[in-house]
């Protein structure tokens, strides 16, 4: 697949929910649910990265702290080592990333600044896009219409 990230946000857009790192817990549940994404990018000024926190963080943290989790800090339970990517990088490069380190959400920079954030998602729908024009290509290669 010669997808790049660039093309997927492109389609998705460039839009990333963060949470400050002393937002509680609690917080950044609203927020997940608010705008329906399974993480944030954590982030005192919204363009810089100090960590990013998953629907699956705060489970694991209640599963064993319980109800105390939610008063928290997300720094507290935030991943710190975020694996990021470019707006070069391709598609297939990225899906073997996220296979290999298994994680769903990528964010993407440009230099040190946040541009994007890419879910297993986006790039399984790139690939699914991709293949229905490849279909349509091929069918109408097998039929004589034009494409």
């Amino acid at each position: 697949m010669s997808v790049h990230v660039r093309s997927i946000l492109a389609r998705k857009g460039g839009e990333v929910f963060t949470v400050s790192p002393d937002a509680t817990v609690s917080d950044a549940i609203r927020t997940l649910r608010e705008k329906n994404v399974g993480a944030l990018v954590v982030s005192p000024t919204g363009t810089d990265i100090v960590g990013i926190v998953s629907e699956r963080d705060i489970v694991r943290r209640m599963a064993t702290d319980g109800a105390a989790s939610l008063t928290r800090q997300v720094s507290e339970i935030m991943t710190p080592d975020v694996t990021t990517c470019r707006a070069d990088d391709s598609a297939d490069g990225l899906m073997g990333v996220m296979t290999a380190a298994r994680i769903r959400h990528v964010p993407v920079v440009d230099g040190d600044e946040l541009v994007g954030l890419i879910s297993i998602g986006d790039v399984v729908k790139s690939y699914v896009d991709e293949l229905e024009v490849e279909k349509e290509a091929l069918a109408g290669y097998v039929t004589g219409s034009a494409y």
